[in-house]
């Protein structure tokens, strides 16, 4: 069964920095791209970042350009997100997904919340 696990969110002063992960199961992260989104209340759920399955290349949105990493380790199956220089505006519930196999999978969550 295809299952994320995300953690790593929490409350943070703007300028702060926190690490999310996204721990799968059912498939391997290196074998498929994989997404970070956020979702604001009241605003649609937009990409922020995703690597790509076959040399790692990375994709980053606009706003978190130079701010965002996102990088995998494949030995723990996992996707991170290394958010620094945090903006009261990142707060947002973060998801990872994938597409595996004509579906989209989603994790749970983890909520960020910057504050100025």
């Amino acid at each position: 069964e295809v299952q994320f696990v995300e953690s790593g969110g929490g409350l943070v002063q703007a300028g702060g920095s926190l690490r999310l992960s996204c721990e799968a199961s059912g498939f391997t992260v290196d074998r498929y791209q994989i997404g970070w989104f956020r979702q604001a209340p009241g605003k649609l759920r937009e990409g922020v970042s995703c690597i790509s399955s076959n040399d790692g290349s990375t994709y980053y949105a606009d706003s978190v350009k130079g701010r965002f990493t996102i990088y995998r380790d494949n030995a723990k199956n996992t996707v991170y997100l290394q958010m620094n220089s945090l903006k009261p505006e990142d707060t947002a519930v973060y998801y990872c997904k994938v597409p595996f196999r004509g579906r989209d999978y989603w994790g749970q969550g983890t909520q960020v919340t910057v504050y100025s």
